[in-house]
Order: structure tokens, then C-alpha cells, then sequence
């Protein structure tokens, strides 16, 4: 069967909406977090998102609210972390790249609870973008 002229420009330009929105969502590490320097955090976790293409954590500092963004969940799950890992109310310790703009958000190294396990396995000395 073949598609008329009209319908097949529209499916085109669904097409390539789609595409460039997905493109589009995906940012290079270098842009948005300074590689050259890794703060250390602790606070308490208010959510988390298990969510494509980045999964978030926001936790609070004393009075100040954080984000820290994750890796996908895909690669998340290969390190043992579920939708479940982290839980509002939870302490804890956080290490990563502070983000470029000074604003409140890293991009996530690795996650300590009180105790001293590591969530997952850290990115130890790379970037995983």
C-alpha cells in the first residue's frame, strides 16, 4: 500500500520532531558540570527519579534544595540500583561534579548511606555521560 503525498509528509515531520526532541535531550557532561572539581554532600533525600535519558536525586542540604543527576536507568540497574534504592527521608552522602552555572546540581559520582555501604558501584576518575 502506498501513502498519499499529504500523509506521508505528515509522518515525516512526526518523524523528525521525534528525533530532534530526542537528540536535543541529551547533553554533553562538559557543557553543563565542571570536570576539574568534585564536591562531597551530605543531606537528605526528598526524591528520585528513575527516569530516561538521566535519573535524578533531590535531596536537601540544611535548608538548601539540591538535584543530582544520574546516570540512565539501564546503566543504574547494571550497578544494582532499582526505582527503590533511595527513599525521601533518607541521609546521605553524595559525591560529584558541581555543576558549570553554580547553580544547586551535579551530576552524581557515587552515593554513601550512613553506614558506609556505596549504592551501586561508584564511577570512580571517569565521566559516564
Amino acid at each position: 500500500m502506498q501513502l498519499r503525498r499529504p500523509t506521508a509528509v505528515v509522518v515525516a515531520a512526526l518523524s523528525a520532531a521525534l528525533i530532534g526532541g530526542a537528540a536535543t535531550a541529551h547533553h554533553s557532561f562538559a557543557v553543563f558540570f565542571n570536570d576539574e572539581k568534585i564536591i562531597t554532600l551530605k543531606g537528605t533525600v526528598t526524591g528520585f527519579r528513575f527516569t530516561n535519558p538521566h535519573g535524578t536525586i533531590e535531596f536537601t542540604v540544611g535548608s538548601d534544595t539540591w538535584r543530582a543527576e544520574t546516570n540512565a536507568p539501564t546503566l543504574l540497574r547494571r550497578r544494582g540500583w532499582t526505582p527503590d534504592s533511595l527513599k525521601p527521608g533518607e541521609a546521605i552522602t553524595i559525591e560529584g561534579w558541581p555543576a558549570r552555572d553554580g547553580s544547586r546540581y551535579m551530576r552524581m559520582r557515587s552515593v554513601t548511606r550512613p553506614d558506609g555501604t556505596v549504592l551501586g558501584t561508584p564511577v570512580l576518575n571517569q565521566r559516564v555521560d
